[in-house]
């Protein structure tokens, strides 16, 4: 067995990269200049909690290709404001930028997240086309918590959620960093106050211990340099997922944090890679 001690090192980001303020506030910043720069809808509700919003940068160019983007910070900090700075690169190649966000813990449960994330790809899809962007080419992506919480997109059965809704709500899925079997988080004592899960709830939320729902493709990545545990979770998805698993996307010489940056840098392999999987380097 693991020993709590263990875990407790290889999932604390924030002592493993000390510089890591720097990156929060870095993207703060260009975050607020996005928002003030760009044509968005801001807070756009899609459901009655205080959390369930989306901010919306539509792009006028392109094939009307959204990517809901769902931010990190372990189901309990950060929020969508923070993740703005993607949008520039996005919306200038042709691709609107969703960016969602959710309640936190230990507010609500990680199970409540996941059905915000749920009603959320709902509006998403009813109301693509009053932006300018086609219900038939969603994608999601996310990292680390966001990582997660994209994997278990791609596990819902959207039919049996909404009637309405076809079964390939997401044409593709890129999950950066996450987490996909909850299980270690029972023993990080510094994270699991806030949590509040116990062995059962974890596998609950485990989206490897589920199939993936149809055949979209699911990509995965994770900074070169981060953690054991962070590269053990990165390839248990490819290893559960193998039908719908597409490929993972090497990212070396970044951390935890300097990771998601390369979806705001179109010179990337990261953005290359989420390029790729939305069919648009054809």
């Amino acid at each position: 067995m693991t020993d709590s001690a263990f875990y407790s090192r290889e999932y604390n980001n924030r002592v493993l990269v000390p510089d890591h303020p720097a990156y929060l506030e870095r993207w703060a910043r260009d975050s607020a200049r996005a928002r003030a720069t760009m044509t968005c809808h801001l807070d756009l509700r899609y459901g009655e909690a205080p959390g369930e919003t989306i901010d919306l940068f539509p792009s006028r160019k392109g094939d009307g290709s959204c990517m809901l983007f769902i931010h990190g910070g372990y189901w309990r900090s950060l929020d969508k404001k923070d993740f703005s700075y993607l949008a520039p690169a996005w919306v200038g190649s042709g691709v609107s930028l969703a960016v969602v966000n959710y309640d936190l813990c230990p507010r609500v449960s990680v199970e409540e997240i996941v059905r915000q994330m749920l009603r959320a790809s709902r509006w998403l899809w009813l109301h693509a086309e009053e932006y300018g962007m086609d219900e038939d080419r969603l994608y999601v992506g996310g990292h680390s918590a966001g990582g997660h919480l994209t994997a278990m997109m791609m596990t819902a059965i959207w039919p049996a959620f909404d009637k309405w809704l076809p079964k390939d709500l997401y044409k593709g899925g890129l999950a950066i960093s996450g987490i996909y079997d909850l299980r270690p988080m029972v023993q990080v004592d510094w994270l699991n106050g806030d949590l509040r899960l116990d062995e059962e709830a974890a596998i609950r939320v485990s989206p490897i211990f589920m199939p993936a729902a149809s055949r979209a493709p699911v990509m995965s990545c994770v900074g070169g340099d981060e953690s054991s545990e962070f590269h053990r979770q990165n390839a248990l998805l490819g290893e559960r997922w193998r039908g719908a698993f597409a490929g993972d996307i090497p990212m070396p010489g970044t951390h935890h944090f300097s990771v998601v940056d390369g979806l705001a840098d179109p010179s990337s392999a990261l953005f290359a890679g989420a390029r790729r999987l939305m069919k648009l380097d054809q």
